[in-house]
């Protein structure tokens, strides 16, 4: 008998640091015209993260307040913690156990880690939809975490960013239900990557872009295969971005490709959904998901029962296209006055103080006098063993 359970993003919570670094500042200091990162990439500013933040604080903010969001029986139906990053801090130990000893979750709960570069959040939330779909009566708590972080003075320093995003992940959800056909692409290239003895990530931009939008189309069509949706019949378009312009490639690619698909397609497909990622940067695996909740804070008009089509990318390379539906009870599940709040209320980091916070190496203890304003802080390293605290609980204000 066909399980016919529908499922997909129950709740969804955003987190991002206090502190941003405007484009212009950047080229000011790299000596180029600030239209190149402004127009040319399409971002203005970027999230830095303080000293005492890492991607567990970032996760661990996001994740608290979906937690806080809950009855306690939704609460109590949580089964699994996962944890999606680029950016992990222990080669053995998970994000996840991490967030276990900091956040409010029960302990009959299981936790881990995974990884495929940008992909990881989309292979989170696909794993959560089955686990949903086959144990309706249970709920998974997804969070994507990461700080994207580049050589100083290299190319890719402009889409630096940093952020979370937390979604629990249910039967019946509020948001988004999440289809179930599903369509990949995986291949071997190193189009961006990592070493482990290496604090930077490597890029080969122009194979990256050009594989994306390869991936993608090979994506799409392996949906289709599988008896997806056409792109005529979404009203939506949500692309991962590396750097927003990423998201105009990819509707121009899909335009050129599939003409008939997409002749009734004009740039409102998308454009909405670049929104926060314009003032956040890059955030790897919760890039695609800040996206979605841009369209969701930002349209101006009720969208419930619209469709949107996903692309998600992670170098290396992975690739999946995929669809979903807005619910009608989309606004219980967001926080809109608060995303909103939270990015107008940010402060501006000079040059210098930004350079601080992504590249200064600090020594154990020189981290206590350094505060953000987070429920959560790293304050340090001891006997090799990462340490963080929990703060007093910070209220959200009112909008």
């Amino acid at each position: 008998m066909e399980n016919t359970t529908v499922v997909g993003i129950h709740k969804l919570e955003l987190y991002i640091p206090d502190s941003y670094l405007t484009l212009n500042s950047l080229a000011e200091h790299h000596d180029i015209a600030p239209e190149k990162y402004i127009l040319g990439i399409g971002q203005s500013k970027m999230a830095v993260p303080s000293p005492d933040e890492d991607v567990i604080t970032l996760a661990a903010n996001a994740a608290q307040s979906v937690l806080d969001s809950l009855t306690s029986q939704e609460a109590q139906s949580i089964s699994t913690l996962i944890f999606a990053t680029e950016s992990s801090v222990d080669q053995s130990k998970s994000g996840a156990a991490y967030l276990m000893g900091l956040i409010d979750i029960q302990s009959n709960c299981r936790a881990f880690e995974i990884k495929q570069a940008c992909y990881a959040g989309t292979a989170g939330l696909q794993m959560a939809c089955d686990l949903a779909k086959t144990r309706p009566e249970e709920s998974i708590l997804l969070v994507a975490s990461d700080i994207a972080r580049y050589k100083q003075n290299s190319p890719g320093e402009c889409t630096q960013g940093a952020g979370a995003i937390a979604m629990l992940i249910s039967a019946n959800p509020d948001i988004v239900e999440i289809d179930p056909e599903r369509g990949f692409y995986s291949t071997d290239i190193m189009d961006f990557w990592r070493p482990n003895y290496f604090k930077h990530a490597l890029v080969d931009g122009e194979l990256s872009k050009d594989a994306y939008l390869n991936i993608m189309n090979k994506s799409y069509l392996n949906y289709i295969h599988k008896g997806g949706k056409s792109l005529a019949e979404f009203d939506w378009l949500c692309f991962h971005q590396p750097f927003t312009k990423m998201a105009n490639k990819a509707y121009r690619h899909l335009k050129e490709s599939f003409v008939d698909e997409m002749k009734d397609k004009t740039e409102a497909s998308y454009a909405i959904t670049q929104t926060y990622g314009r003032e956040i940067g890059n955030t790897y695996t919760a890039s695609l998901y800040i996206g979605l909740l841009s369209l969701l804070d930002n349209a101006e008009q009720d969208v419930s029962g619209q469709k949107i089509g996903f692309f998600s990318y992670g170098s290396g390379a992975v690739g999946e296209f995929f669809s979903g539906t807005i619910n009608q009870n989309y606004r219980l599940g967001i926080s809109t006055k608060h995303n909103k709040l939270r990015l107008s209320e940010r402060h501006e980091i000079n040059y210098d103080t930004y350079i601080d916070y992504m590249y200064q190496t600090r020594d154990v203890g020189q981290l206590e006098h350094i505060k953000s304003q987070s429920k959560f802080r790293f304050i340090g390293i001891t006997d090799h063993k990462r340490v963080y605290q929990r703060c007093p609980m910070l209220k959200r204000k009112a909008a």
